[in-house]
């Protein structure tokens, strides 16, 4: 694992982690259990306040700020705001929380779709923000070195291809390490996109996929490990049976395997509780379960009256916001930390990044991917003919 963790996630999110939760098929076309077409509202907040989470832990809760003479700040961040380590070390549980979103994202926007469009949706939603995260973050390095080093430039250049992780090239921001498990999920998830969605197939992928990542650790082989990504199999599996018990209702299947991914997943945030090293697994417990909680509400839905508009704007603000903040952010505020007080720093910091986040999404996101979409669409319509 790297020294940071920061959402995979969902879907646009990564992860994408920006992606907006398409509105789900007609009530027709989902089963007599199935709940009406709104937009689910809710999902764009939640996937914010995760990005948030580890935008605020990175910047004051992790063991590399905590240290004495850490190159962010100039003593350790328990020291200069006590409460906020306490309440950001617990912030990496975002990433969690993001790949939850992802698996429910995802199963909701491929549904009915083929290959193609699941291919296309992904390039489009994925690679124009991170592109411009990649040039930004190199680019704030160059302007302003002395807190983290500066990758190569073939690196660099691997690293616009987002799959540096499988060719054992560093990423130019360590919080990218999501998108590789985002990337394998999508993968597998891809196989059954192929075969058609149905309720019965996605119940089979989820129990044979967690059979695999239960497997991975002890087979000891590479190839399942890497293809079964067990670290982060249960979220994803976790977020596909929500989606099931959203479109067809609740059954004893999908809350077994519900349970199951709840109780494997509760274990591997003890594994990353032991490793961050700054936050306790009871409290690491109990957030992800108010967060499977609420999801399930959302699921069933009890929360389908949240409409507020401007949480589309939020969650459009979580992919760029995760990419970005960071290595550029706590370069920043090693330069800003003399100059006001560490509370401020954080806070004005993140605001920033906030601002920056909507540019990108107005003005890069959004042209690059029409861009984009056109060119794959005559791209395949040419590889049809």
């Amino acid at each position: 694992m790297h020294d940071v963790h920061g959402s995979s996630s969902t879907s646009t999110g990564g992860v994408a982690l920006a992606e907006r939760p398409p509105r789900p098929a007609p009530a027709a076309k989902r089963g007599a259990a199935g709940r009406g077409g709104s937009r689910l509202y809710v999902v764009d907040g939640i996937r914010l306040v995760a990005a948030l989470m580890v935008v605020l832990h990175h910047y004051a809760g992790t063991k590399r700020v905590d240290q004495p003479g850490n190159a962010i700040w100039d003593r350790p961040v328990s020291d200069l705001m006590p409460t906020v380590f306490r309440v950001a070390s617990f912030g990496w549980i975002g990433v969690e929380i993001f790949f939850v979103i992802s698996g429910f994202v995802i199963c909701m926007s491929c549904w009915g779709r083929t290959p193609r469009q699941f291919f296309v949706s992904r390039v489009i939603r994925l690679y124009p923000a991170y592109w411009f995260a990649v040039v930004f973050t190199t680019g704030v390095l160059v302007v302003l070195p002395g807190v983290w080093d500066r990758l190569a430039l073939r690196d660099v250049l691997v690293n616009l291809t987002m799959l540096q992780a499988g060719s054992n090239v560093p990423n130019v921001d360590p919080v990218y390490w999501t998108l590789w498990s985002e990337l394998r999920f999508y993968l597998l998830f891809l196989v059954v996109v192929a075969m058609g969605l149905t309720y019965r197939r996605v119940v089979v992928f989820c129990c044979v996929w967690g059979a695999a990542a239960m497997l991975a650790p002890v087979a000891e082989l590479p190839l399942l490990d890497l293809v079964a990504d067990p670290t982060g199999a249960w979220y994803f599996i976790a977020g596909l049976a929500l989606y099931l018990m959203h479109r067809f209702g609740q059954d004893l299947m999908l809350w077994g395997i519900l349970a199951m991914a709840w109780l494997m997943g509760q274990r591997e945030l003890g594994m990353r509780v032991a490793y961050e090293g700054v936050s306790s697994w009871r409290g690491a417990v109990l957030i992800f379960t108010v967060f499977m909680l609420v999801m399930v509400a959302v699921a069933l839905g009890l929360t389908d009256r949240v409409r507020w508009r401007w949480l589309v704007t939020a969650g459009c603000l979580t992919y760029p916001l995760y990419l970005m903040h960071y290595v550029a952010g706590t370069t920043l505020i090693h330069r800003l930390r003399d100059a006001m007080d560490a509370r401020l720093v954080v806070a004005t910091v993140i605001a920033a990044f906030l601002a920056l986040s909507w540019l990108v999404h107005r003005w890069v996101e959004r042209p690059v991917a029409r861009a984009l979409k056109t060119g794959l669409d005559t791209s395949f319509t040419r590889a049809a003919r």
